[in-house]
């Protein structure tokens, strides 16, 4: 969670590391919808934790959430604050709906069409994980470390880490995790 600057700087970078950038450009800023969605959502968390009684911070705030929740609304997102762990990459745009109470560690890569949701709990999600472009997690599941879940899987169980899972219900379907499959580099 972001509560001061420096940590709010450290995720910045780590999430354009994420999209392998070294800064935002003009142009990067122009044309990656997704890329400015997520450094607002950033600044948003940033002030929100950080706000306390400061009318400023707190104006600012939700100034930049009326302002993100339109971007939002066009590229399909439903992502709330405080979800996401430093290097995160939205692979593209599309609807992803993630619950509030949902906790993802460092590094996600999540593709479009993906839900991570509530059925009796919520899923918490370890570091390095890949999620595939049509997943859906949902219940009081947990996820270890350097997972990929694979395209169209319906995971409602938890699992260790370092595996692919794939299918409805998921299974593992190799014990290689997102790293061995060449997803983070």
């Amino acid at each position: 969670m972001i509560t001061d600057k420096k940590t709010y700087r450290e995720y910045v970078a780590q999430d354009l590391r994420a999209y392998r950038l070294d800064k935002v450009g003009f142009y990067n800023w122009l044309w990656m919808d997704c890329l400015r969605f997520q450094l607002r959502l950033r600044r948003i968390e940033y002030l929100h934790n950080t706000a306390g009684r400061n009318p400023l911070k707190r104006a600012a705030c939700l100034l930049l959430e009326v302002v993100n929740h339109r971007l939002a609304t066009r590229l399909g997102f439903t992502i709330p604050k405080n979800v996401f762990g430093p290097g995160l990459c939205i692979v593209h745009y599309g609807t992803i709906v993630v619950h509030p109470d949902v906790r993802v560690g460092r590094n996600c890569r999540i593709h479009p069409s993906t839900s991570i949701g509530d059925y009796n709990g919520v899923p918490r999600l370890g570091d390095n994980v890949y999620i595939g472009p049509g997943a859906k997690l949902y219940g009081p599941i947990t996820l270890g470390d350097n997972v990929a879940v694979g395209a169209g899987a319906v995971v409602n169980k938890s699992f260790g880490s370092n595996v692919t899972l794939g299918g409805v219900p998921a299974k593992v379907i190799a014990d290689k995790g997102a790293k061995e499959q060449g997803v983070y580099g």
